[in-house]
């Protein structure tokens, strides 16, 4: 790369990081900051730990990008400084380093202006997470499996934590369905990318004439809601089923009938928990998963009104795939909303997720 380009680059950054610090508002964050910090050193700060740890998770977030930002401004600094060196000494091996340091910041602007698309109510919160293979048996179910590994290993990537909420094995392979909670700070505005309906093709290891196949199964992302979000449920409108807990591997064996199933008679909505020992405590995960669940249904209602006023019409079939992911008779995973595509299929599967959601995140904005 030419002086002449590193400048233009280094340049056109700068004002990046003026819009950053635009739409931050980073003073007004930083004043809130040392208000939560304040709070954090009062006394009586632990006597309520559930608001004790929204306070500390608030402040957490805040000081993630504010620090976040400081640095890149920072590196943009350094960046500056060596480019005045280079053009005056014309040293070559600084030029190179100044060359790869520019290569870098872009890719980490290119990072934070994601983190800053993602400001949309309860992006922040952590994601529940429901894989449900389509029909087809155990070619389906085993699908459904894959997409629970590629989730996981996506997950663990970013550092956060995946908890097993509820796992119903398949007959003779994968799983029958699966619930998972995903903790971590923006763990639902990346995942809401991923709803939908995922489709397979392959030769499938169950055939043995070693015919194609396809397979679906769709994937139903929802933001773990605080006691701040008010959905309204009566105890009326419950049925509350209690059963034994298992699990893949004997995990989650139990004795006793502690796990726990409640649905929702007015939208036949159902969620089941078996990810803890007492059926109290599944009791209240479900619950709070009931309650995600018809907050997004309402969501999506209200969306489906505003589609038919203005005259959009939306298939929610199977046939309204948002990625496929083609394994014979070549190698091709393709988003079907946003056209991004890889020939890179293993790395995929293995949880290389984020150039499929940066391309969604963005594409909602353009």
């Amino acid at each position: 790369m030419e002086l002449v380009e590193l400048k233009q680059e280094l340049t056109t950054m700068a004002k990046r990081l003026a819009d950053f610090r635009g739409s931050l508002d980073l003073e007004e964050k930083e004043t809130r900051i040392a208000e939560l910090e304040e709070q954090m050193a009062d006394p009586t700060f632990w006597d309520n730990q559930n608001e004790a740890q929204k306070v500390i998770d608030e402040n957490n977030a805040l000081k993630s990008m504010t620090n976040t930002y400081r640095e890149l401004e920072s590196t943009h600094e350094d960046l500056e400084v060596s480019y005045e060196l280079v053009k005056e000494e014309n040293d070559k091996e600084l030029a190179e380093e100044l060359e790869v340091g520019v290569k870098e910041l872009v890719e980490k602007l290119n990072n934070f202006e994601l983190m800053l698309l993602l400001s949309e109510p309860h992006d922040q919160n952590n994601a529940i997470l429901e894989l449900h293979p389509g029909a087809g048996g155990t070619e389906s179910q085993d699908w459904a499996s894959m997409l629970l590994r590629m989730y996981t290993r996506w997950a663990e990537s970013k550092g956060f934590k995946v908890e097993t909420l509820d796992y119903l094995p398949g007959d003779e392979a994968g799983v029958k369905s699966v619930t998972l909670l995903i903790k971590g700070h923006n763990a639902y505005g990346y995942l809401k990318a991923e709803k939908g309906v995922h489709r397979l093709v392959r030769i499938s290891p169950f055939d043995s004439s070693g015919r194609r196949h396809t397979s679906f199964a769709s994937c139903e992302i929802m933001p773990e809601l605080d006691d701040n979000v008010e959905v309204e449920i009566s105890p009326e409108e419950l049925k509350i089923d209690t059963y034994r807990s298992s699990g893949a591997g004997g995990q989650h064996v139990n004795t006793t009938d502690s796990a726990v199933r409640i649905t929702h008679t007015p939208t036949n909505t159902v969620v089941t928990c078996q990810s803890e020992r007492s059926q109290i405590k599944n009791r209240e995960r479900a619950m709070k998963m009931l309650k995600a669940k018809l907050y997004q249904l309402e969501l999506e209602k209200q969306k489906q009104e505003l589609d038919e006023i203005r005259g959009e019409q939306s298939d929610i079939g199977w046939g309204s795939q948002i990625r496929s992911y083609v394994f014979h008779p070549y190698n091709m995973v393709k988003d079907h909303r946003t056209n991004y595509e890889t020939g890179n299929t293993q790395s995929v599967m293995d949880g290389e997720l984020d150039p499929f959601i940066d391309a969604y995140l963005r594409s909602k904005i353009n």
